[in-house]
């Protein structure tokens, strides 16, 4: 696991991107200009990270019946 390979350019292939949009899927090189930069500034972000926030909140609030 030392040896680390790469490739030159001209051995690589292009990554086509694909996102959702308005209920169907579609390859973000077709998008206009404006929407490609819409694209680059989306904020993305991960399922368990925001669940954990949430039930933080919750269980922080939550005060047992006495």
């Amino acid at each position: 696991m030392d040896k680390i390979d790469s490739l030159s350019d001209a051995e690589r292939q292009r990554c086509e991107v694909w996102t959702r949009v308005m209920g169907y899927h579609r390859p973000v090189s077709e998008f206009n200009p404006g929407k490609q930069s819409e694209h680059a500034q989306r904020q993305h972000f991960r399922e368990p990270a925001t669940s954990e926030r949430i039930a933080t909140k919750v269980s922080a609030q939550w005060k047992p019946c006495a």
